[in-house]
């Protein structure tokens, strides 16, 4: 049931309160419409803000698992000299790695749970997208 409460507890918290909400609408049956409309869009609202809670912040270089492999923000600013494997055509948005869309500006990574890594990022476990 709560598969993903390693990763982000917050959808697990979005619906502890959607079912709350569900189990007090049955036990008080709402007494008219407009009641009913209004705890309706209340849950929603709440189901929503969880959701977007849940895609998580940037990851900040200063991060210390981040600063252990080297990440950036941009990937024009990483030490060649401190990663001679560096390319600069090396981009977080071609990595195998990256959970994003095509087009995004930033997106997930299993490195980083619960942080989005900017696309146009770049830290030392880069790995060609098959």
């Amino acid at each position: 049931m709560y598969q993903n409460t390693l990763i982000c507890p917050l959808p697990c918290v979005a619906g502890r309160i959607a079912s709350f909400i569900f189990y007090y609408l049955q036990e008080n049956l709402m007494s008219n419409r407009r009641e009913f409309i209004v705890q309706l869009s209340l849950g929603t609202g709440v189901l929503v803000a969880g959701q977007a809670m849940a895609q998580g912040a940037a990851l900040a270089e200063t991060d210390p698992q981040a600063v252990a492999l080297g990440y950036k923000a941009d990937t024009t600013k990483v030490d060649d000299k401190k990663f001679p494997k560096h390319a600069a055509a090396q981009q977080c948005s071609n990595c195998a790695l990256f959970q994003g869309k095509a087009g995004d500006k930033a997106g997930g990574c299993p490195l980083f749970a619960g942080k989005q890594v900017a696309a146009n990022g770049w830290c030392s476990a880069w790995a060609k997208k098959a």
